[in-house]
């Protein structure tokens, strides 16, 4: 398929083995200011299971240990599930759910459960047959949509449609599946967005910095819808699980963190849809701009689980409603279809369509963006204010163009 994880460019923090270990925690910056201490006391992810489908998680970091489900991992993709080729899969996992463990990251639903599988992706070795009894993408997000998870994460892309992995991405959509992808890496070389973020019924997320302005690296395009921090945090180096890396960014990340956002806010209304889920990361994301009028750089604006969290009164919609399908205000050229809920995952009940909660495009609106490693820092749209944007509730719709900040928004369906 040729897809590619969505890269961490990172600075090595290596250490000798009789050395103090790295404090990853210490850089996790954005958990302060999304409030995850307060969060937690609300929800931590508990009863939320997500898939994890990437280069493998290592579930004996210490940061892992009892996070990984290894017992429920479809025989069909189960092939080394847990061996991670690269330390991307790991670190996903660990942004997601960790437990913080031995100075690790810790994640930002630290209740939730990580079903992890292994796919090919760039960086496998072992050869022809290594590749071979490596699932492909389309059969991972098949049998992910036949397991009880709540939330698909897909933290890779390839810069062309495939149409088995759009008939998986339906599939699972139509099994209530809530479907989290990366947007892609290629900022600085055009902005173009890869696939799976790019089809209907997948989130796609873009990176933010510290300031809240758009990562210079992160891709842009009709095909945003939520954006969340993946800029400076920590991630494992390599495979050899030695050492983090300071500094690491993409979009993968901020994916990641979305997940785990949609599983704080599940976890606390476990009779919530998808659609409903999906309604209230949009309803309550971060922006300074009218929430029908997405920007091509942040989408609806940075996820705030808090938000959700501290309103006891938040009405989240109707059930089998798509938020973000066109007839209902959004972008995804899709039938509304009544959709039931249940404690493991939710279900279309009355049409072959399926009823996914966010999309990134429609037919006929493809792009052939690549999903390559991460670029630049950002910079900052502002010297004078550094209060951190997701504490004041709004993220700033700005990118940085050659030194001068622009704000682009646009319509995301021509019709």
């Amino acid at each position: 398929m040729g897809a590619v994880v969505c890269a961490l460019a990172a600075t090595t923090v290596g250490f000798a083995p009789q050395a103090a270990a790295y404090d990853a925690q210490s850089q996790q910056w954005y958990l302060a200011p999304m409030k995850a201490e307060q969060m937690w006391k609300v929800s931590t992810g508990k009863g939320v299971k997500i898939a994890v489908i990437d280069s493998g998680v290592n579930a004996s970091t210490p940061s892992l240990k009892g996070q990984v489900l290894t017992g429920e991992v479809p025989k069909s993709v189960a092939y080394r599930a847990t061996s991670d080729y690269t330390g991307h899969g790991t670190t996903m996992a660990e942004l997601i759910a960790g437990t913080g463990a031995g100075s690790g990251l810790k994640g930002l639903a630290p209740g939730a459960k990580i079903v992890p599988i292994r796919i090919e992706l760039e960086g496998l070795k072992g050869g022809a047959e290594e590749k071979k009894k490596t699932p492909e993408p389309v059969a991972a997000i098949r049998a992910a949509a036949d397991t009880d998870v709540k939330i698909i994460n897909m933290s890779f892309g390839s810069d062309a449609p495939d149409p088995d992995e759009k008939a998986a991405i339906e599939y699972a959509a139509s099994k209530g599946k809530l479907l989290i992808a990366a947007v892609g890496n290629e900022g600085e070389s055009g902005g173009r967005i890869g696939y799976p973020a790019a089809f209907p019924y997948v989130v796609g997320v873009s990176a933010s910095d510290e300031s809240g302005t758009v990562s210079e690296f992160s891709s842009s395009g009709g095909y945003v819808d939520l954006t969340a921090p993946g800029q400076d945090f920590p991630g494992w180096c390599d495979a050899n699980f030695r050492a983090y890396c300071s500094a690491a960014q993409g979009t993968s990340g901020a994916a990641a963190i979305t997940s785990a956002s949609a599983a704080l806010i599940w976890s606390a209304h476990p009779d919530w849809t998808v659609n409903q889920v999906t309604r209230a990361l949009i309803d309550t994301a971060g922006r300074s701009w009218p929430k029908n009028d997405p920007s091509t750089y942040l989408g609806y604006g940075a996820v705030r689980p808090r938000v959700v969290l501290a309103d006891s009164n938040y009405n989240p919609g109707a059930a089998n409603v798509d938020p973000l399908a066109k007839e209902n205000g959004g972008d995804l050229l899709a039938k509304s279809v009544s959709s039931s809920s249940s404690s493991s995952s939710s279900s279309s009940s009355s049409s072959t369509d399926p009823s996914a909660s966010a999309a990134s495009q429609g037919e006929g609106k493809s792009s052939t963006g690549g999903t390559s490693a991460a670029g630049s820092t950002a910079e900052s749209s502002s010297d004078s204010n550094n209060t951190l944007w997701i504490a004041l509730g709004a993220a700033a719709a700005v990118v940085v163009i050659g030194g001068v900040g622009v704000v682009l928004m646009r319509s995301r369906r021509a019709g």
